[in-house]
């Protein structure tokens, strides 16, 4: 059984407006295009593991870290922006920018049944594949009852 952390004013905000605006305010002055870089992730549970699929095309492989920590996977990174220089500056600008760079960071919180040994990572064509295995204890198994006919 979890233990939780009782907190009577965790939820309570005086001025619930005041946050998104502050938010967006600082999205605007900090993420570059003005929004913020989240890649999608799909997450999908087998009879023996969960998989998390994460689209973070054009980011080398040294800048993503995943971490796995009391029951919490972190997958973080940055897209860098190409930088103008004097050659493609003479060919050319940019016409539109849309794709967004930066920082990333994805939080997940995992189910107990998830054994921290073992974890696999594979990084390929843009994709972030991470395998995490499950404990032997929470894979399904089958059990054949006897009954008896009175």
């Amino acid at each position: 059984m979890a233990i939780i952390k009782y907190a009577p004013f965790s939820g309570f905000d005086p001025f619930p407006g005041l946050k998104a605006f502050e938010d967006t305010m600082n999205r605007l002055f900090v993420e570059p295009n003005g929004r913020p870089w989240v890649p999608p992730v799909d997450i999908r549970e087998t009879e023996n593991e969960l998989v998390v699929k994460a689209d973070i095309p054009d980011v080398k492989f040294e800048d993503i870290d995943v971490q796995l920590e009391n029951g919490t996977l972190t997958v973080k990174g940055e897209r860098h922006f190409e930088k103008e220089t004097e050659e493609s500056k003479v060919k050319g600008g940019w016409h539109r920018v849309e794709r967004s760079y930066g920082h990333f960071e994805r939080v997940f919180t995992l189910p107990d049944t998830v054994n921290p040994e073992g974890v696999k990572a594979d990084y390929k064509n843009g994709t972030l594949t991470i395998t995490l295995p499950k404990k032997e204890i929470a894979k399904p198994r089958q059990v054949k009852v006897q009954v008896s006919n009175n």
